[in-house]
């Protein structure tokens, strides 16, 4: 019955990304007068991120006595956009977005996975005759979105570093450029460890590990500095109790934060800077 009242649920979230109201939804705590904003960056389509998200925001909410309004943007230039502008309440961002929000509006990383390491990777297709990375000299790759971390800014950056000119096409999602290699639109594309992961087997069985990046902590949840420490606290420690439980468990892995621990800047997102990415960021609209 609680596996049915949670995807019940789900579908109706999922209903409000299409709905012209402008009432905020509630996940949570349904009885407090303060609903926080919840900003996740659109790696997936918003069908995914509100399926997984919601569910989990509901019981965290709960059991922080904390109300959210979850919003995802229809593309990650436009979630940038807000970002940099400081609209998120709390929001779930890829690491390099974690220093742009720290540089621009002191955005405080609160949590990320301690166990699955981020890394950049580059996919061709499982039958691909290319085996090194000198064979893409020359040739359109696609990628999310110019300012994904490890997806895009890495490897664009470690190519760079390599002197082999490519051509980026962006594609907005991580899913996009998966299919997009599979079906020779592009002869390799750049996507995440993680992300890749979470295609069905059918996709994966398709593309093959051209090349990976070091790694790096995972996209962490950051908060705007208008968040108190005592709500920040409170978030936390319902997050943290989500691994006492299966149902928890299952909740944290569909948002790939499986083993949640508490983060800092300068501890976890600071070492970043020296990557000296900021050439080849590309922000619109700031």
């Amino acid at each position: 019955m609680r596996m049915l009242k949670r995807n019940l649920f789900s579908l109706l979230t999922c209903a409000l990304l299409f709905s012209s109201t402008t009432q905020a939804a509630c996940l949570g705590e349904q009885n407090t007068t303060k609903v926080y904003s919840f900003e996740v960056v659109p790696q997936f389509t918003a069908a995914k991120i509100y399926t997984t998200w919601s569910p989990l925001l509901q019981r965290v909410g709960q059991d922080a006595g904390l109300c959210f309004d979850l919003r995802v943007s229809a593309t990650i230039p436009e979630f940038e956009h807000k970002l940099l502008k400081g609209e998120p309440e709390f929001v779930f961002l890829n690491p390099y977005h974690a220093v742009l929000a720290y540089q621009k509006k002191k955005y405080q990383p609160l949590l990320a996975d301690s166990e699955d390491l981020l890394t950049g990777i580059l996919v061709v297709r499982a039958d691909s005759p290319i085996k090194t990375l000198d064979e893409l000299k020359g040739k359109n790759l696609t990628f999310p979105a110019p300012n994904s971390f490890a997806a895009s800014l890495l490897i664009r950056a470690e190519l760079a570093k390599k002197k082999i000119d490519i051509t980026p096409v962006f594609v907005k999602t991580h899913s996009n450029v998966y299919r997009s290699v599979i079906g020779k639109d592009a002869i390799a594309g750049g996507g995440v460890n993680n992300t890749l992961d979470n295609e069905a087997p059918e996709v994966r069985q398709q593309l093959r590990v051209l090349y990976e990046t070091s790694a790096y902590t995972p996209h962490p949840v950051a908060t705007h500095p208008s968040v108190s420490t005592a709500v920040r606290e409170r978030f936390l420690k319902a997050m943290l109790k989500l691994t006492q439980d299966e149902e928890g468990r299952k909740l944290l892995d569909g948002i790939n934060l499986s083993k949640p621990q508490a983060v800092t800047y300068a501890k976890h997102y600071k070492p970043l800077e020296s990557l000296q990415l900021e050439k080849f960021l590309v922000l619109t609209g700031q």
